[in-house]
């Protein structure tokens, strides 16, 4: 599938330059100093406009707006710095509203893709019009709601009582309340006109998730985090029925169709089901990927679809008479943990955490080459053999897989691990996988035959990352125990322990400079160290920063380090003669940076987040 950026073909040509090919689709425009965007990001939410026309996707990148019969991109609405979690059309279809972890509600212009309005607020996670779409109502980090006077963008009141985060609203038909779902576990009604709480809906006994008003405004629906879905009676605050599906891992959605016979409901365990409002029986259940939570339900307008969003990422239009489906979208991607390229620089993987997948991008052609697919659970680290024969991946799932990267083909699984796999790196001769685990082992295998070789132990929590020495003759660990250890590969002993007389510091990322002498390490305090191999002793500090650094990255020619800060979403290049900061590339990515590599002939640098995205930057830039 062809991504999507500022260009419709990028073209990077690691020997002769850059071209770029351009094109007449949408694009999403690229931060400066970038040359190409691999991914879509990932969905939130989804919505019908009200004539059936547009189905228009929330994501962390953008919004999306597409045609709801062949799901066709018509174009992005682009403005947010943080993933968007709420959409919603006005009644004419004119406007949609966006909210998002940014603090901002946007009104766009729907024929144009215009941004209309910002109106300031905390992070939203849920918007709705009013029926008449004079007001727009919108549920905050604070516990509040606010109403808004869409006309105008001003602030007309708001509404307090809840005691935690709001995480949906919804109008009555009529226009004369508003209800709210919250962490505190409960529903409120309120009167439109006047602001004033009318009820509290008490029983659910986690967060509510998801609230719906049926069509004639008489019933409630809500969908919680205990697993269940709950009917409300509006006029009295009566609770009607519950429907108990056990052990589903919450429900994140509710919707009630047009004619209000049927509630659609989304659940944790990656299944949609019908129920008959009347009696409360299940008329249906669609079954998806197992355990790929339902994020987002919506009804076409003529009842006749629903459309849904899952965590992998897939966007379906199912008939609603038999469950079958009629269309689906692939290709978006979920939150990355980590990159890396190829030995010639003409592969990318990048390791997808709710897919549970290892994507292969065409860095010339800057398009999906290969999805690599049987982990279990979120895929947290990958890398190449050093022939680029073989990529490695390590998983959730408490396993390492080795994949032939010409075919795609699985070559063998590594078991052993007894808790989540965060690191795996290959020895400079490629004969050996080192992986790190939540099992405090450091587990060494043999690439040929797959068998363990050798376990290190030392360390008391988690191992979140790992470096061969350029020679492979030292391995260099990074734990959540506050410590990064030295170890003779060869025998798994170790030689030195470096750490910092500061609590609560952990180093999140390592790497050993191209010839040897020194280890950069990133802290979760936001600092960044360099240590001297030889001695332990620490020989720089780049920066005290207090912004996490999840990734540290030598350029091949040892001269600069990249440093990955998810607090601002920045990545920063250091002169490691000076130890100055050379450049801050401001990635415009929407959510933290997990991960950076460097092509092998320094020219790029990759980028991923967990906005789903990876960023490909331009070395020749001179710095700012």
């Amino acid at each position: 599938m062809r991504i999507l950026s500022t260009v419709l073909l990028v073209v990077i040509s690691l020997s002769i330059g850059l071209t770029v090919v351009y094109g007449e689709e949408p694009q999403i425009p690229l931060p400066e100093g970038a040359v190409a965007r691999f991914g879509l990001g990932w969905i939130s939410q989804i919505a019908y406009s009200p004539d059936g026309k547009y189905l228009a996707l929330a994501t962390s990148l953008a919004i999306e707006l597409r045609d709801a019969e062949t799901l066709e991109l018509i174009r992005f609405f682009h403005g947010h710095t943080a993933p968007i979690y709420s959409l919603a059309f006005s009644p004419d279809g004119r406007l949609l509203a966006s909210g998002s972890g940014d603090e901002t509600v946007k009104l766009w212009d729907v024929a144009t893709g215009e941004e209309v309005r910002t109106l300031t607020d905390l992070p939203v996670r849920s918007v709705a019009f009013s029926p008449d779409g004079r007001l727009l109502a919108s549920g905050s980090a604070d516990a509040t709601v606010k109403l808004w006077e869409v006309a105008t963008g001003e602030e007309i009141s708001t509404l307090t009582g809840h005691t935690r985060w709001v995480e949906s609203v919804a109008f009555s038909p009529d226009g004369r309340l508003l209800a709210s779902g919250s962490g505190d576990k409960t529903i409120k009604l309120w009167e439109v006109a006047t602001g004033e709480e009318v009820r509290t809906l008490w029983g659910h006994r986690w967060t509510v998730l998801s609230v719906a008003f049926s069509p004639d405004g008489r019933l409630l629906a809500s969908g919680s985090i205990d697993d269940t879905i709950r009917l409300w009676d509006v006029a009295t605050g009566k609770e009607i029925r519950i429907i108990t599906m056990g052990n589903v891992n919450r429900i994140n959605a509710v919707a009630f169709s047009p004619d209000g016979r049927l509630l659609a409901s989304g659940s944790g365990d990656g299944t949609i089901r019908l129920w008959d409002v009347a009696t409360g029986d299940e008329v249906r259940s669609i079954t998806g990927s197992l355990w790929v939570a339902v994020r987002s339900l919506a009804f076409s307008p003529d009842g006749l679809f629903l459309a849904s969003v899952t965590d992998d990422q897939e966007v379906k239009l199912l008939d609603v008479a038999t469950g079958k489906e009629v269309q689906t979208l692939m290709g978006h991607t979920s939150s990355v943990n980590a990159v890396a390229f190829s030995p010639d620089g003409r592969l990318l993987a990048s390791a997808e955490r709710e897919t549970n997948r290892v994507k292969l991008w065409d860095v010339a052609a800057s398009e999906e080459l290969r999805t690599l697919m049987g982990h279990g659970h979120y895929v947290d680290a990958v890398a190449f053999s050093p022939d680029g024969r073989l990529l490695a991946s390590g998983s959730d799932d408490e396993t390492v897989r080795l994949w032939k990267v010409a075919t795609g083909e699985e070559v063998r699984t590594l078991a052993g691990h007894t808790s989540f796999v965060k690191s795996v790196v290959f020895s400079p001769d490629g004969l050996l996988l080192a992986s790190g685990s939540g099992d405090e082992r450091i587990r060494l295998w043999e690439v040929a035959t797959g068998e363990q070789i050798r376990i290190f132990t030392g360390h008391t929590e988690t191992v979140f990352s790992l470096a061969f020495s350029p020679d492979g003759l030292l391995l260099a660990s990074g734990s959540a125990d506050e410590t990064i250890k030295l170890w003779d590969a060869a025998t798994g002993r170790e030689i030195r322990t470096l750490s910092r007389p500061k609590e609560d510091a952990m180093p999140m990322s390592v790497a050993f400079s191209p010839d040897g002498r020194l280890l950069a390490s990133g802290w979760c305090d936001g600092a960044i160290k360099l240590w001297d191999v030889a001695t332990g002793e620490e020989e720089r500090t780049l920066t005290d920063d207090t912004k996490p650094v999840r990734s540290v990255a030598f350029s091949p020619d040892g001269r600069l380090l990249a440093s990955a800060e998810s607090a601002d979403f920045t990545v920063k290049l250091w002169d490691l003669a000076t130890g100055e900061e050379l450049r801050a590339l401001i990635t415009e990515h929407t959510y933290s940076i997990y991960s950076l590599a460097f092509s092998p002939d320094g020219r790029f640098l990759a980028s991923g987040s967990w906005d789903g995205t990876v960023l490909l930057w331009s070395m020749a830039l001179p710095p700012t």
